[in-house]
């Protein structure tokens, strides 16, 4: 028997469905982890929620996919890759669990399982991520995972008024590798 490549000890990464519109919706009203990640965005009509999740797919490169509990079954989070060169081996990714269900490990397998597929299957080299500096439960996920600190970009986001930088991370392939392993080719 052979497990999907979209599988991991927790989660399993599937493409956006309508019926997912409830638990984006909620989310949607999550301001600290809207300020954590890469936009605030104004409030969206549960219209907009759903032609959005309708468009949400993308290409084998730069994709959107729902992070799914194993367990449960219910969307915990959503996984989006972005910034994708296939000519120069490099990538990008932004991650987020929804705040009822974080600390329960989904965010790094979720992780875990996407880097698989870019490294693996898609050829990838390297991945490099954005952190805005003040997310420390993010910097933690993403040192925990093997990631290096390369540098920061000053001053790059701008959240309540204040300036805040960019911490630059990235892990290669074969630190992936060495870390948490390729896909067996059997």
């Amino acid at each position: 028997m052979t497990t999907s490549p979209w599988a991991g000890a927790k989660v399993r990464l599937r493409a956006p469905e309508p019926s997912d519109v409830d638990a984006f919706m909620a989310a949607d009203d999550d301001g600290e982890g809207m300020r954590a990640g890469w936009r605030v965005f104004p409030p969206r009509s549960r219209a907009d929620t759903e032609g959005w999740l309708q468009h949400a797919g993308g290409d084998a490169d730069e994709f959107r996919v729902v992070v799914e509990s194993l367990a449960s079954g219910e969307p915990v989070g959503t996984l989006n890759t972005h910034s994708c060169d296939p000519a120069a081996g490099t990538c990008s990714y932004g991650v987020t669990i929804w705040p009822w269900h974080r600390r329960c490990g989904y965010g790094s397998d979720a992780v875990v399982v996407a880097l698989r597929y870019l490294f693996g299957e898609r050829r990838y080299q390297k991945c490099t991520v954005g952190v805005i500096a003040f997310n420390e439960a993010s910097l933690a996920l993403h040192r925990s995972l093997g990631f290096t600190e390369e540098g920061r970009v000053r001053r790059a986001h701008l959240r309540g008024g204040r300036y805040w930088d960019e911490v630059v991370l990235g892990m290669t392939v074969e630190e992936f590798d060495q870390r948490w392993g390729l896909p067996p080719l059997s």
